[in-house]
């Protein structure tokens, strides 16, 4: 047995059949239903229960912070972002659609609505840096794009989870 049959053998590429890829798929999703515009969901909720007289503030601050920082990035080098982006996604797509490479379905099905996510959010952004930086529009903005990011990672792990079911059941018959 060569070094790379033992690689391979612990790293197993068959995604939908491998715990460590739904793990992760999970991770995935509930950090990004957490963190909404670099803002913890649980600073949120106190802002909007007046608990902490500070929440809002604190809120205001850390969404005005990554708004910034977003719009900053993708106005400098957003060519190069969706270049790079585009490339990667088309590279994957090919690979999972011609050529029927498990590894870079599981990869697509994660790239694909993290993609979306990404522009959901900037979109978010540019709203906010348009007019809705303080109080409760603010809150509501972001309570908003954390209920979209959601139902999107909710259909996104669904459809993930039939896909790899079906992918799994192809193993089973022909594999």
């Amino acid at each position: 047995m060569q070094w790379y049959d033992k690689i391979f053998e612990l790293i197993d590429l068959r995604s939908f059949s491998n715990l460590w890829y739904w793990l992760g798929l999970s991770i995935f999703w509930s950090t990004v239903g957490h963190w909404v515009l670099g803002v913890p969901h649980d600073m949120i909720r106190r802002a909007e229960n007046r608990d902490d007289p500070h929440a809002l503030h604190d809120v205001e601050a850390l969404a005005a912070i990554y708004v910034r920082r977003l719009l900053f990035i993708t106005r400098t080098a957003g060519v190069w972002l969706v270049a790079g982006l585009s490339f990667v996604l088309s590279g994957l797509g090919l690979l999972a659609v011609a050529y029927r490479v498990e590894f870079a379905q599981a990869l697509l099905c994660l790239l694909l609505p993290a993609t979306v996510i990404f522009l959901l959010t900037l979109r978010t952004a540019r709203l906010i840096e348009a007019g809705d930086t303080h109080g409760p529009a603010l809150l509501r903005r972001l309570r908003r794009h954390r209920m979209v990011v959601q139902i999107m990672g909710m259909v996104a792990i669904f459809l993930t989870a039939v896909f790899g079911m079906y992918q799994n059941m192809l193993i089973g018959v022909y594999g």
